[in-house]
């Protein structure tokens, strides 16, 4: 159990690819509190789920207010939240270029600022970021999504090096198209051999939040062994 008694903050806990992480994070003994805009009632009744808006500064600030309040301190932030939308530069308007930059680097930005001071008056922390291969080998077609996750990888990349030497760490996965149901189903004629399986993201921010993890900041890892489209931004 190599979380035992951690406690940790999954955004997006209930989504799709939330719905393998969350659990794996639950049985290495880590308390486990998911924040999501509709979480199952049933879920934030029993103390497991938190309604918040990620995408908004107070509503953030009062998420880890909220968390640090019940579960008496924080540490692990796990990230899963994004969005994905297609669309070639000349096609994309303000207004999806706006929500792709929200859903993918403002709720990241948020999450990490506020989780920030609590774990560096601690001296310990763990901040995980799901980005997408496609950032590192974008493919035509998706412009908004590919600049919103590749400006999560310099978010990623400068929060590790202003928290250099102070317990904290901040690192991130970059899945290929992830093997959902959904995406097999918008996808029919692919090969989901070479996408990124859930439960390979699960274990790798499992480790990644994991003591044994404590000398790896700032690294983005790749997840899946297929290029070109990906998913990974549909939590």
């Amino acid at each position: 159990m190599p979380l035992k008694g951690a406690v940790v903050l999954i955004a997006g806990g209930t989504g799709a690819l939330g719905g393998t992480v969350t659990p794996v994070f639950a049985r290495s003994g880590a308390r486990v509190i998911t924040a999501d805009r509709n979480p199952p009632p049933e879920q934030v009744a029993a103390g497991k789920a938190m309604k918040a808006d990620v995408t908004d500064d107070a509503a953030v600030r009062r998420l880890v207010d909220d968390v640090i309040r019940t579960a008496g301190r924080l540490d692990v932030l796990v990230n899963l939240v994004g969005g994905f939308a297609m669309g070639r530069v000349v096609e994309t308007d303000v207004s999806l270029w706006q929500r792709m930059l929200t859903m993918n680097v403002t709720s990241a930005f948020l999450l990490s600022k506020a989780v920030l001071p609590h774990m560096v008056e601690r001296g310990t922390g763990r901040i995980l970021h799901v980005a997408a291969w496609a950032a590192i080998e974008p493919f035509p077609g998706a412009a908004a999504y590919l600049v919103a996750k590749s400006s999560l990888l310099a978010l990623i990349r400068l929060l590790a090096l202003e928290l250099k030497g102070s317990g904290v760490t901040v690192n991130g996965v970059l899945p290929t198209t992830i093997d959902t149901p959904a995406n097999r189903a918008s996808m029919p004629h692919s090969d989901p051999s070479t996408w990124a399986k859930p439960e390979s993201i699960a274990e790798t921010l499992l480790f990644l939040a994991s003591d044994e993890a404590g000398q790896i900041n700032g690294a983005t890892i790749p997840v899946g062994t297929g290029g070109g489209a990906t998913s990974a931004g549909k939590p």
